[in-house]
């Protein structure tokens, strides 16, 4: 089993930045492609960012190019998304999900989902 864990999130203004982390315990993470989604209450949970587990393809959100970066260190643990020039429309619950070695734009295709961590982007 690999348990993940987000972190990070929190209350920022718009045009600001946001360092998410997900962390992981339970089995070496170094295998995994890790993606983050998010959702919003009453819509779909919608792919953000998704890096395979050697980190040779990295994929986004049309939204989300040229402003978040998803990035990983196998030496390290955490995988990281970093939010730059936040939106209003960014705010939502974000996951880290993960699945064996390359990302997946469909959220059904992973095995281990975090509890998600809240990003709330003020006008």
């Amino acid at each position: 089993q690999v348990q993940l864990v987000e972190s990070g999130g929190g209350l920022v203004q718009a045009g600001g930045s946001l360092r998410l982390s997900c962390a992981a315990s339970g089995r070496t993470f170094s295998t995994y492609a890790v993606s983050w989604f998010r959702q919003v209450l009453g819509k779909e949970r919608e792919f953000v960012a998704g890096i395979d587990w050697d980190g040779e393809r990295i994929y986004y959100l049309d939204s989300a190019k040229g402003r978040f970066t998803i990035s990983r260190d196998n030496a390290k643990n955490p995988v990281a998304l970093q939010m730059d020039s936040v939106k209003p429309e960014d705010t939502a619950i974000y996951y880290c999900a993960a699945r064996k070695w390359v990302y997946s734009l469909n959220k059904g295709e992973y095995d281990y989902w975090g509890q998600g961590t809240q990003v709330t982007v003020s006008s």
